[in-house]
């Protein structure tokens, strides 16, 4: 076998975040001379080293990447049944790493298929080892190979390797972004970062950008090389693909977090060096690293001490006598206190840290940390300000202009939350009766003026329930989102409410959903199964109000006079 293995050489593919363009890390790529490196696995597998060969695969690249000095988070791959294996059989590991002087934190174990020919439980050990030791957990071809989905919830890893023959059909095919979708909701709940690899296409990355994944990599993107891209950037491809929107409107929009963004969305990887560093190691790593904004110094369990700017630290060290003052004095003599910031922080609240420290230091980036005050990364002021800038722009135009309210993207984002949450909840559909009528009758001035009446009463009953959520989604059309205890104190104190428009006394009809865990699969399964119930209540008299529930016939007139014919 190690006559094959010298045959191999790496081909490395940058990791781009969506929300900065920049690279956040590195996958090494084994390259055989003959074949693929599942040919060259399927071999060892044969001969009885297959372990000893992947594991020797990792430890190259790992050496491979130091030869080309590569700093940044590096991705190396595993099978799970070499991670089930031995405990000794990683011990090379750890050799190569003490060999290029990396620590394990520096690395990323992604973990490929097969998982079913591995013990599930010699699995999940195994990673518990390596994750005691400080290396970060990776599972790779998920959505389309043999991981399961319990094992992702068991093992919560540091990222999720999404398959790219799902990230293939994503743009054309709902139910595929459906299955994204709960991927996500479920990484979020386990602290897991997306990855979707194998990204060719705009039309996929817009897609990717559009559902809510903010961590990709692919040819579109840069393609693998033999010498790392790791000043690559994407900004002109994102610049391109500016609205997602715009390349399939039948995708849903991503379940964003209420409070915004995360810190974590704005990630990039930091520059770190003991805490005991030189001022002139500092100066060597920043002369090679000319993108980076300063070095984090943190001690042996990867916990921030220090952080050196860029800019303090060369006025300081090339001024007069510089260099002969602190080149071989502790760098932590020209350094700050490290601001820091927790990792399930929003964006909004990383800005109000800043608001409220030395103006001097406004600009320096903030370390990010874990439960354990760990070094995950640091993020860039400036990132955050324009994330939250384009939130603000995005939120903005998704508001129709009339009302103030949100569109139909939003409260498509609310259903599909509740239907994965497994929650019980209805959705409601009011309107005006006749609204045509009114404008033919009075103006569209005063179709107006009663739209924002409605609005308006919509929103103020709202506030009364923390759990509802109002929608314009166009015309007279509204919706309404509601769990079953609030659904009917809102709707009376609605329909109670008097509407006219220029004296003309006007009546609504609502048509209310009540969806148990499981009775619906989508927004779009809500919005069919509600346009008969809409068609019932628009056919009796006065303000009506009826309710159905999904896979039963059955409606309950809640509202309303005696059937009217239908003209």
């Amino acid at each position: 076998m190690p006559a094959l293995l010298d045959d191999v050489r790496f081909a490395f593919q940058p990791l781009f975040n969506l929300h900065t363009g920049g690279v956040v890390a590195v996958e090494a790529l084994a390259r055989p001379h003959d074949g693929s490196v599942q040919d060259l696995l399927r071999t060892a597998f044969r001969a009885g080293y297959l372990a000893n060969t992947d594991v020797a695969l990792a430890c190259r690249a790992i050496r491979h990447a130091a030869d080309h000095d590569v700093r940044l988070p590096l991705h190396v791959n595993l099978l799970a049944m070499t991670i089930a294996d031995k405990p000794e059989q990683l011990a090379p590991l750890y050799g190569a790493l003490r060999d290029t002087g990396r620590q394990p934190a520096d690395l990323v174990v992604e973990v490929g298929t097969p998982y079913s020919r591995a013990p599930r439980h010699r699995v999940v050990r195994g990673l518990d080892r390596l994750r005691q030791d400080g290396f970060r957990i990776g599972l790779d071809g998920v959505g389309e190979g043999d991981a399961p989905l319990s094992l992702l919830a068991e093992v919560q890893p540091d990222v999720v390797k999404l398959d790219r023959e799902v990230v293939v059909e994503l743009p054309a095919d709902p139910a595929r972004v459906a299955l994204v979708q709960a991927l996500l909701h479920l990484c979020e709940a386990t602290n897991s970062q997306v990855v979707a690899e194998g990204v060719e296409t705009e039309a996929q990355l817009a897609a990717l950008r559009r559902v809510g994944v903010r961590l990709a990599q692919g040819n579109l993107l840069a393609a693998a090389q033999r010498r790392p891209r790791v000043d690559a950037t994407i900004s002109a491809v994102l610049s391109e693909v500016n609205d997602p929107e715009a390349t399939n409107k039948t995708i849903t929009a991503p379940l964003r977090r209420k409070a915004g963004p995360k810190v974590t969305d704005f990630l990039h990887p930091a520059t770190t060096l003991p805490e005991s560093a030189t001022s002139e190691e500092v100066r060597d790593v920043l002369a090679a690293q000319p993108t980076v904004n300063g070095v984090v110094l943190v001690d042996e369990d990867n916990r921030p001490c220090w952080t050196v700017d860029r800019n303090r630290f060369l006025l300081a060290v090339t001024g007069p006598f510089g260099h002969a003052l602190h080149a071989k004095r502790e760098a932590a003599r020209l350094a700050d206190k490290p601001r820091v910031i927790g990792a399930d922080s929003t964006a909004l609240e990383m800005l109000d840290v800043v608001a409220h420290i030395n103006r001097e230091r406004t600009n320096d980036d903030l370390v990010v940390v874990d439960d354990e005050d760990r070094c995950l990364g640091v993020v860039r002021v400036a990132d955050v300000v324009r994330g939250i800038a384009e939130m603000k722009v995005e939120q903005a135009a998704a508001l129709n202009p009339l009302t103030r309210l949100p569109g139909s993207d939003s409260i498509a984002r609310e259903v599909d939350r509740r239907i994965l949450n497994g929650e019980i909840f209805a959705v409601g559909w009011l309107d005006v009766d006749a609204f045509k009528r009114v404008n033919d009758t009075v103006g569209f001035a005063a179709g107006d003026d009663l739209i924002r009446a409605l609005g308006r009463t919509l929103s103020e009953g709202a506030a009364a329930f923390p759990g509802i959520q109002v929608g314009h989604v166009g015309g007279d059309d509204f919706l309404v989102v509601a769990g079953l205890n609030e659904v009917v104190p809102f709707a009376a104190g609605v329909l109670d409410k008097p509407l006219d428009a220029e004296g003309h006394a006007v009546t609504l009809s609502l048509a209310t959903l009540v969806c148990a865990a499981g009775s619906a699969t989508s927004y779009r399964e809500v919005s069919r199964l509600l346009a008969p119930l809409k068609e019932h209540a628009k056919s009796l008299r006065g303000n009506s109000w009826v309710l159905g529930r999904p896979g039963s016939d059955h409606v309950d007139v809640l509202r309303g006079g005696a059937h009217l014919a239908v003209s």
